[in-house]
């Protein structure tokens, strides 16, 4: 009986971990939209600053999205959600996918895809919660509409 008690506390404790780790994702989650109806975790995106701003852009035959590195530093940033400016500045439609996949495997992993038209601006809040306990210190970022185009990375100082 010892035996088949342990293996029901070691079953027990493998899904309370499992609950646990899903749990990142529910406090929130990632919310795109545009700045006057917008929100993430309750507080609108009028009232949060821009952490960084990218800019979908053509430099001759070469697409990309700029800037190719941006750091948030958390050490001397307050905690509230995290808010980031994506513009089209070029002629088509373009995709931002800004994902921290390389990094974790898990279901939570911080995965978020949307589209512009030419010109068009869209916002993406994060609670913090979730940027921390969803990824790890780089996520990626690129237009998953055009695999050649060159994308860049987010760094998370913690």
């Amino acid at each position: 009986m010892g035996k088949t008690m342990l293996a029901v506390f070691f079953s027990l404790g493998m899904v309370l971990a499992g609950a646990l780790s899903s749990y990142a994702l529910q406090a929130g989650g990632v919310e795109t939209g545009d700045l006057e109806t917008g929100s993430v975790v309750g507080q609108p995106f009028k009232e949060l600053s821009v952490d960084a701003s990218f800019f979908a852009v053509e430099i001759g035959n070469m697409k990309t999205w700029y800037p190719p590195m941006t750091v948030i530093d958390f050490k001397s940033r307050p905690g509230s959600p995290v808010l980031l400016k994506v513009t089209n500045n070029a002629a088509a439609e373009h995709g931002f996918h800004l994902s921290a996949v390389v990094n974790q495997s898990a279901p939570t992993t911080l995965d978020n895809k949307l589209v512009l038209k030419p010109g068009e601006t869209k916002y993406i809040g994060v609670p913090t919660s979730d940027l921390f306990y969803s990824s790890g210190s780089v996520l990626e970022y690129r237009c998953h509409l055009h695999p050649g185009h060159v994308g860049g990375k987010l760094l998370i100082l913690k």
